[in-house]
């Protein structure tokens, strides 16, 4: 048995595929811990994980766009302001790493976010690691950087801009690498060195996320992997509430919108266009209300909407009949696994990317960024969307190949048998 550390930090997104990969490895012997923030305590716990914490909450600060988390800013001109929020968040993430790393650790599983560092923590102690990011992060002629808006700049410019993102990227946790390698008697190493140690070395990095989204590119070199999603943990016997079981009973089934940990402030403004859209495109709708505080309070009488907080979406998506959000990473792929259409709204970061990827599968309509949600447009905008969704057949047909052949990959057991691989 071997003391497994899984450090991911972010937001929902970043934190919930880890419940399921840790519970998988649990299931098979292993001692698992996953340090991460203190607001997903009870989401660690409930998986049969062992909780660490790890400080910089990111939603104590983020700023209005709740680009603060994400390692490269999508708006170049916030691009400075973004820079230091993000530093500032990384700089307490270090020390928060260093003090999760016990010395029972045998082996460090490492998110995107958490990887510059971790990198260091396992130097020090002299464990291996593993890198477990949910997007794909090294260079490749096939796309542009995930967060640079999903337009290709040609295959020698998608390498440039990838190797310059990778460039940034370090910029962004050379002030905290540096402290933290000085705690732990470590000599001086840039990010950049440590880096291409790292790849120099022929590290191996498995990708969760699924090639019915994104085939591995071709000139990636050996070694990094795309092994298929990380579904959070829910208990085998979980239900959904009784007030959205009911809801789901009166009529036909609806159109789920919700955009996560997106658009802090904007839960009024976006509930009464996603209520008038939905009118006016004759369907019923539940609203997750997540950290913009999305609601249907001034409808309140509306018996075709329903407001509700977290629920997995492995039990909700497929009783949708689209399902309208931001195109975060794991919220892209629940949707494709349940075979329903979508509606994607990308607001940032890699948001772009996987709305585009989703489009081009045939399983969503045209992206409405979520800066163009807005003016007097706006619910035609929405409504056009989501009557083209529910009325289209080949979305549905497409949503429902690109769910079977999800069905195939297990992407925990992949992760699974490399662990036992690096452990003996």
């Amino acid at each position: 048995m071997t003391k497994i550390l899984i450090t991911a930090a972010g937001s929902h997104g970043d934190i919930a595929p880890y419940t399921g990969v840790g519970a998988r490895l649990r299931a098979a012997g292993h001692d698992v811990a996953l340090a991460t923030h203190d607001r997903y305590a009870t989401l660690v716990r409930a998986a049969g994980l062992e909780f660490r914490p790890l400080p910089a909450d990111p939603r104590t600060h983020r700023p209005d766009d709740d680009t603060a988390v994400r390692t490269q800013p999508a708006d170049p001109g916030s691009g400075r302001t973004l820079m230091r929020q993000a530093a500032t968040f990384i700089k307490e993430l270090g020390g928060g790493l260093a003090d999760a790393a016990h010395d029972d650790t045998g082996l460090l599983l490492l998110s995107a976010t958490t990887a510059p560092l971790g990198h260091h923590l396992a130097e020090a102690h002299g464990i291996p690691y593993l890198d477990l990011p949910l997007v794909p992060g090294a260079p490749t002629g096939d796309f542009a950087p995930v967060v640079s808006g999903g337009r290709s700049l040609g295959r020698w410019g998608n390498r440039a801009a990838g190797r310059l993102s990778l460039r940034i990227i370090d910029r962004l946790y050379a002030d905290a690498s540096r402290d933290l390698r000085a705690r732990l008697g470590l000599p001086p190493a840039t990010p950049r060195t440590v880096r291409r140690r790292a790849e120099a070395a022929g590290r191996p990095v498995l990708h969760g996320f699924s090639e019915v989204l994104v085939p591995r590119p071709t000139d990636w070199r050996p070694g990094l992997d795309v092994v298929g999603n990380w579904w959070p943990w829910h208990a085998p016997d979980a239900q959904l509430p009784p007030a959205v079981e009911d809801f789901l009973a009166a009529g036909p089934p609806p159109v789920f919108v919700g955009f996560g940990s997106m658009a802090g402030g904007e839960g009024e403004r976006l509930g009464t266009i996603a209520a008038a859209a939905l009118r006016q495109a004759k369907l019923r709708g539940i609203l997750q209300s997540g950290w913009s505080g999305l609601s249907t309070r001034h409808t309140s009488s509306d018996a075709d909407l329903l407001t509700i907080g977290e629920v997995p979406h492995a039990l909700l998506f497929p009783r949708m009949a689209a399902v309208v959000h931001h195109c975060g990473a794991g919220t892209a792929a629940a949707g494709v696994r349940a075979g329903v259409p979508t509606i994607p709204v990308p607001v940032t970061a890699d948001q772009p990317f996987w709305a585009a990827r989703l489009t081009s599968l045939g399983v969503a309509t045209t992206p409405i960024p979520f800066k163009e949600l807005s003016g007097d447009d706006a619910v035609a905008r929405l409504s056009h969307a989501l009557t083209q969704a529910t009325t289209t057949p080949t979305h549905r047909t497409h949503a429902t190949t690109a769910a079977h052949r999800l069905t195939t990959e297990d992407g925990p057991g992949k992760v699974l048998k490399a662990v036992e691989r690096l452990t003996g």
